[in-house]
């Protein structure tokens, strides 16, 4: 199944600076490993924003909800998903 996902990230303006980017580092391998395995096929980044558009190709439903809720950043991530499927006018 294919997902349509827009990731906005809130890191608190207090966190330290070594605390964030060792969260940083480790959400960027974690992500990658999802890529390579062809789960996270796609990423752009929102220009201007910390946050990204994403489409995943999982099996359902709970296989997304658990690799979202595995990202080193989802406790200061709002997520919205939206599930896609075949458009009839797609070549």
């Amino acid at each position: 199944m294919l997902f349509h996902v827009t990731m906005q990230v809130n890191l608190p303006p207090d966190m330290p600076k070594l605390e964030a980017d060792d969260i940083k580092a480790r959400e960027r391998a974690y992500a990658q490993a999802l890529m390579r395995q062809g789960k996270w096929p796609h990423i752009w980044r929102i220009a201007g924003r910390y946050a990204n558009v994403s489409i995943f190709d999982v099996a359902d439903n709970d296989e997304l909800h658990a690799l979202l809720s595995g990202l080193p950043l989802f406790p200061w991530m709002d997520i919205q998903v939206t599930p896609l499927a075949a458009h009839p006018s797609a070549l």
